[in-house]
């Protein structure tokens, strides 16, 4: 053995005991996560020994014969019982050889007019496109216990911050409503998703299409497809329906992280606006009087992971010439794992939004504070004194310097105070400097005022059901 072998042995390590070809079957098999797709795998491969037998192509006995060998396949596989092969490289070889174990002869016959390349991406496509439909199922749960949130939290005042400043008064059953609207795009950037990646590659083969007399259309409309895709080329190299759905769950991760954050901050001991059940939170090994929320924070943390597929899979494509290159063998770990984070975030967040215990007397505390109502002081000025906004703005910020001075907040300082700032003030001009009276005043279409939440929470509940 030369130091040569020895180096390169080292590098293999203790795993590789048959050198390079060792190397090769470890790189090129995928079957360690593919086997995710066996019942889509199954499923097309049952409708395409159907379509086969109906266009004559195949005998009904045949297509019979592995129509139900598959379906044996099938309860292995769920049982657990099923041996998977790693130098037989992929779902679709480990399926067809235990087929042909099972039935025989046939088995060979179902690959007629078909190529791994459109088997897999059909295969991937309705994969995806099952979770597109948990995500929009998922997404509509959370935005239901979000609207049940905001329903009674309507009257509810809190702050509302720009900046993580306190800004104006704003109410609770508002604030969760704006969760909502987020939460509906991201819902609706999943439907959105899922309708174009409804055309069935199955029969563009290996990317030329057949010479068979298939029915594309009939493959299609078996696994539930709108049409089959327009253009054999496309069809096995088109990653973009892995690609929107990654580019949907990044968008919703960060919605996602970004309420996390708040519930983070929000029941931290500095704010104390929200408490989070025991089943969302943890302890300390040290320190016996903190409630941590770690589930939270876990959500929070999670876009990185779904980000970094979308990200991995944006790299994998670029400049891939058509059609299909072994390159795409890389585009379904990364999806299957944002996959799979999305639905425990999306998970997670419901259950903690279901739970959570709202502090309202903190939130109330807090509203009051920061010099909220100095927009509706400006407002006043403007409607009641008939001043420019821009004087009024100036007016206001006096008061508001003259009450940081004084260290108490607008509704504190006496109208003789007032007086000397501006002489249009008046005992009225007390009213608005409420956060209760603020927050009603809001009744622009889409504002804070509870009527205008309830209003929305009306709308929401009827359009989720």
């Amino acid at each position: 053995m030369t130091d040569d072998t020895k180096s390169s042995n080292a590098m293999w390590g203790g795993r590789f005991a048959a050198g390079p070809d060792a190397i090769m079957e470890a790189i090129n098999a995928s079957i360690s996560f593919d086997k995710r797709l066996y019942a889509q795998d199954i499923r097309g491969s049952r409708a395409h020994a159907a379509m086969l037998a109906a266009t004559g192509i195949l005998s009904n006995k045949d297509a019979e014969a592995i129509g139900e060998g598959l379906l044996t396949v099938l309860s292995e596989i769920e049982a657990g019982d099923f041996p998977f092969s790693t130098a037989l490289e992929d779902i679709h070889m480990n399926v067809e050889a235990r087929l042909k174990e099972i039935i025989g002869e046939p088995a060979g016959r179902l690959h007629t007019a078909r190529s791994r390349n459109d088997q897999v991406a059909t295969d991937f496509r309705l994969w995806v496109r099952d979770q597109a439909d948990a995500a929009i199922e998922a997404l509509t749960a959370l935005m239901k216990v979000l609207v049940a949130q905001a329903e009674k939290g309507a009257g509810w005042v809190m702050p509302g911050f720009t900046h993580l400043q306190t800004a104006q008064p704003v109410t609770f059953g508002h604030h969760m409503m704006a969760y909502v609207e987020m939460f509906a795009r991201d819902r609706s950037r999943f439907e959105d998703a899922r309708k174009r990646m409804n055309e069935c590659p199955l029969g563009a083969a290996a990317l030329a299409g057949t010479g068979f007399a298939i029915d594309r259309h009939m493959t299609a409309a078996a696994l539930g497809f709108d049409r089959p895709a327009a253009n054999s080329l496309d069809a096995v190299s088109d990653r973009d329906f892995a690609l929107e759905f990654l580019s949907a769950s990044a968008i919703c991760a960060v919605h996602l992280s970004r309420m996390a954050e708040e519930l983070v901050i929000w029941s931290s001991a500095q704010f104390r606006f929200v408490s989070m059940s025991d089943k969302w939170s943890t302890g300390s090994s040290i320190m016996p009087q903190k409630r941590n929320p770690d589930a939270a924070e876990l959500i929070r943390a999670k876009i990185g992971r779904v980000l970094g597929a979308a990200v991995a899979l944006f790299t994998v494509m670029k400049g891939l010439p058509l059609a299909y290159s072994k390159d795409m063998q890389e585009d379904k770990e990364q999806v299957f794992d944002a996959a799979d984070t999305l639905m425990l975030a999306l998970a997670a967040m419901t259950g903690m939004i279901a739970d959570l215990t709202v502090n309202t007397e903190k939130l109330e505390a807090a509203a009051a504070n920061g010099f909220s109502t100095a927009t509706d002081l400006a407002d006043w000025l403007v409607r009641e004194a008939g001043l420019p906004f821009r004087d009024a703005h100036h007016v206001t910020g006096t008061l508001v310097a003259l009450a940081e001075k004084k260290g108490c907040d607008l509704p504190d300082l006496s109208l003789a105070e007032m007086h000397e700032v501006h002489p249009a003030l008046n005992q009225s001009v007390y009213a608005v400097l409420g956060v209760h009276n603020s927050v009603a005043s809001r009744q622009s279409y889409g504002g804070t005022a509870p009527d205008q939440v309830r209003a929305q929470v009306a709308r929401w509940k009827g359009l989720l059901g």
